[in-house]
C-alpha cells in the first residue's frame, strides 16, 4: 500500500482509472483488517476560491469513500475530509505544482 494519493484533473473530482487500482488495494486491505480506520483527505491547488477549493476537496474524498464503501468497506471504517488548498504538497505556481496538489490522501488512523 505505498501508494497513498489519488491525483485529479483541474476542477474534476472522477477517480482517473489510473488510480482505481491504487482505491482497490485499500479497499481489499480494509476489508481484510477490519479494525482499520482511514481519513480521506481532499485537497486542491491554489487557484479558485477558499469556499470552491473546500466544496472540490470534499467531492475528491467523498468520490474515494463511495468506490471504496461498494467495495464493501464500512462506513465506519472511513471519514472525510477536505483541507481545499490549505495542504499543497508542492508550494510552486505552475501546473505541475497544481498537478501535485490536486488530489485525496489516504491516511490511516495512527499514521
Amino acid at each position: 500500500l505505498g501508494e497513498r494519493s489519488i491525483y485529479y484533473d483541474f476542477d474534476k473530482y472522477a477517480i482517473k482509472d489510473q488510480y482505481k487500482t491504487v482505491v482497490d488495494a485499500h479497499g481489499g486491505f480494509l476489508l481484510s483488517h477490519p479494525a482499520s480506520k482511514v481519513t480521506l483527505q481532499g485537497n486542491c491547488d491554489e487557484r479558485g476560491s477558499r469556499e470552491y477549493n473546500l466544496g472540490l476537496g470534499q467531492r475528491r474524498a467523498d468520490s474515494v469513500r463511495k468506490v471504496l464503501a461498494a467495495k464493501g468497506v464500512k462506513d465506519s471504517q472511513m471519514e472525510t475530509v477536505s483541507f481545499g488548498k490549505e495542504k499543497p504538497h508542492n508550494p510552486g505556481h505552475n501546473e505541475a505544482a497544481w498537478a501535485e496538489n490536486r488530489r485525496t490522501d489516504i491516511v490511516y488512523k495512527g499514521e
